[in-house]
């Protein structure tokens, strides 16, 4: 499989059955070749390159003979740390715009670096946005008419975003109008260019005029150092997504004199400091290495700041930096009534409210984007009942049954993650893992071989991997189903976002079993509110008005109230009516529904407002998250002759009656007269309504494997 080539599970996931076919199913005891099957061949962990000092990694990169791809990584030689990416150095020179340099264009904006729209952005247009509070925003419908700076537009282009996100419609002019901004919306939607554009087009026609004076990095003497007064600071819960927020900085800042830094935890102070006394205009941070670096007001001063950013707000609180987060907002030496508050989630608990009622002015803008917490219609969701013994050989077929794609596996603990990634690098997958126990080094190396695609199947506990944006992720695995101890819903929510992102089409497989059953009814709901199929064992928490193939009405699904992942307490710690303040605590009405534009287009200017929250909601018509017209099954299925038997279909039984083989994904096992039915790696019968998104059925599940 080549680092980019996706197009059999792209393929599968569009049209229901992967093209390739692989013959008959070989019984789950007979030894499969995972290289027969399309994936690279496993590679060890290169301990010499990565033990090795800067002095001697630069040593060996000067004297390679063949230089290494420093484009694929954007600019990063192996054994870099990920805080060396490649810089536009600005020279006074320059003017108000710097030249293009065609190099480190490629490296910054390579298709092959970051996400792009899919082919299904489409989706994302129908997503209902919601404004709450006082303060109204009229949304953009186009980057054109958003009022950015000429080289931010540019640079816009060239990170491949042509229409804004939900999100970025109307943050971008409430971020233009001066406002504090609370931001709750769906993973995968766009929130880090929804605050990064913005922000730095404003600061690019002031850069000169705001920023501390610095020489030219390029040409800095020795002994010559400046401290970091950064005009932008971004805080975020995890090394990983730190990292991730500075490489699009580093695009967005192409060609303009706003100089972006990281620092986190786990990379040592030697290699951090030089690089924040070359001057610093825009720092990215988690919250332990800042409070160090703010102990040390000789490097670093937040005096200058105009804007903070508190990104993953949830994750950060759930991960007790309450504190530290407090004295990051409020205990440096920056002037607090000069400096723009910024939080953005996927989920917004009290805690999160809390704190930006305490911080934020109380004229900020609350924009929640589709209900806080939940998932999108891009994202195929199955879950399927696998007893805890059997989870190895399950995980293992399914990969066989899949054609290759960049794959996260997500796992409760550090000891399963190494666990399963020493299973599946021995049985030959081509596998590599993060958590909190591996040294830093070690962590962005596996990223990058992901990234790559050298190793395409990463194995990760949740909190490692939160945020995490990757290209073509096509598959996310929950080996383990996060249990209310481990993050619950909220974290179920995280966790498939690393797929079907911006438009872009994914598959979630759930392992369900007995040990679970605190998580199913949330987790129905969450499968209902998306139309997805709801397997048999979980039809018992179907709430009254749906079926197990999706359907019913959505706006009458009740999250619990009040609780991390629901919107807030209403009367009687019930759900709060529509239209509502959803008891959100910030002490100001709701606003009208507004919805992004519809079917006219990203470019119309015409708003869609809904009825008043007193009239009756609005008939389905189509819109995002109803289920398109019936198709035939497809994803995981291969046609049946004959109804399905009466005999429980468990785990890892065959169907009664053979189904013809026919190429599907996970071919159709040899004809075999059986009891039972429902076999791993063969067809599922098709449900009896077709209401399915167009994913076909979701296999039955039972009580064995």
């Amino acid at each position: 499989m080549s680092a980019w080539g996706t197009g059999d599970m792209a393929a599968a996931l569009l049209d229901g059955a992967p093209p390739a076919e692989h013959g008959s199913e070989a019984p789950a005891t007979e030894k499969k070749d995972p290289q027969a099957y399309g994936w690279v061949a496993p590679t060890k962990y290169d301990y010499e390159t990565f033990n090795k000092t800067t002095k001697e990694l630069e040593e060996a990169q000067a004297s390679a003979e063949v230089p290494e791809n420093q484009a694929e990584f954007g600019g990063i030689f192996s054994g870099d740390w990920a805080n060396k990416g490649a810089l536009y150095e600005w020279k006074e020179e320059y003017g108000d715009v710097g030249p293009r340099f065609e190099a480190l264009e490629k490296q910054l904006f390579g298709s092959d670096y970051h996400v792009r729209t899919g082919i299904k952005f489409d989706r994302i247009q129908q997503i209902s946005v919601t404004q709450e509070g006082n303060v109204r925003i009229d949304p953009i419908t186009s980057f054109d008419n958003a009022g950015l700076h000429p080289a931010m537009r540019e640079n816009v282009k060239l990170a491949g975003y042509n229409v804004p996100t939900p999100i970025q419609q109307y943050v971008l002019p409430a971020i233009f109008k001066g406002y504090d901004v609370v931001a709750c919306a769906q993973t995968g939607s766009g929130k880090t260019a929804a605050f990064l554009i913005p922000i730095l087009s404003k600061l690019m026609g002031k850069a000169k005029k705001l920023a501390a004076y610095r020489g030219n990095p390029a040409n800095m003497k020795e002994g010559e150092r400046y401290r970091a007064e950064p005009l932008v600071l971004i805080v975020c819960p995890n090394r990983e997504l730190a990292t991730q927020i500075f490489d699009e900085a580093r695009r967005f800042c192409y060609r303009t004199m706003l100089r972006p830094c990281v620092v986190y935890g786990g990379c040592p102070l030697r290699e951090q400091i030089p690089l924040l006394e070359k001057g610093c205009d825009l720092l990215i941070a988690t919250p332990g290495r800042l409070i160090d670096f703010m102990n040390r007001p000789a490097l670093l001063t937040l005096k200058r700041l105009k804007y903070m950013v508190i990104d993953e707000a949830d994750e950060m609180l759930h991960s007790d930096w309450e504190n530290d987060l407090k004295q990051i907002m409020s205990g440096g030496d920056q002037e607090e009534g000069n400096i723009t508050y910024l939080m953005f989630s996927a989920t917004f608990p009290k805690n999160a409210r809390d704190l930006a009622k305490e911080h934020l002015a109380h004229d900020h803008v609350r924009i929640r984007v589709g209900r806080a917490g939940s998932s999108h219609v891009n994202i195929k969701q199955d879950v399927v009942f696998v007893e805890a013994h059997a989870k190895r050989q399950a995980l293992f077929d399914l990969l066989m049954s899949a054609p290759p794609a960049r794959t996260i596996i997500f796992v409760n603990s550090k000891r399963a993650a190494d666990e399963v990634d020493d299973f599946l690098f021995n049985s030959n997958i081509p596998c590599t893992s993060i958590h909190s126990d591996r040294t830093q080094k070690e962590r962005e190396d596996s990223i990058r071989a992901f990234r790559s695609g050298k190793a395409p199947v990463l194995v990760a506990t949740g909190v490692s991997a939160r945020g995490l944006d990757i290209h073509n992720v096509m598959h996310v695995i929950n080996y383990d189903m996060p249990s209310p101890q481990y993050g619950g819903i909220e974290e179920y929510t995280h966790r498939i976002g690393r797929t079907g992102r911006i438009g872009n089409l994914g598959l979630a497989t759930s392992f369900y079993n007995d040990r679970d059953s605190d998580l199913a009814e949330t987790l129905v709901k969450t499968l209902l509110e998306t139309h997805q199929v709801i397997p048999d064992f979980l039809e018992q928490y179907i709430p009254e008005g749906f079926t197990a193939e999706g359907s019913g009405d959505v706006e009458k699904l009740k999250f619990e109230a009040d609780s991390d992942y629901g919107d807030g307490e209403g009367e009687n710690g019930e759900a709060p009516a529509e239209g509502g303040d959803n008891g959100s605590g910030w002490g100001a009405p709701a606003a009208p529904v507004q919805e992004a534009p519809t079917a006219a287009g990203w470019a119309a200017t015409q708003q869609t407002i809904a009825p008043p929250p007193a009239q009756p909601a609005p008939a389905n018509n189509g819109g995002w998250g109803n289920a398109p017209p019936a198709q035939a099954a497809g994803y995981g299925s291969a046609p049946v002759k004959s109804a399905p038997s009466n005999a429980g279909s468990n785990w890892g039984q065959q169907q009664a009656a053979a189904p013809q083989a026919s190429g599907g994904w996970g071919a159709a096992p040899v004809a075999q007269p059986s009891q039972s039915s429902g076999g791993w790696g063969a067809p599922a019968p098709p449900p009896a309504n077709n209401n399915n998104n167009g994913w076909g059925p979701t296999p039955s599940g039972g009580s064995g494997w």
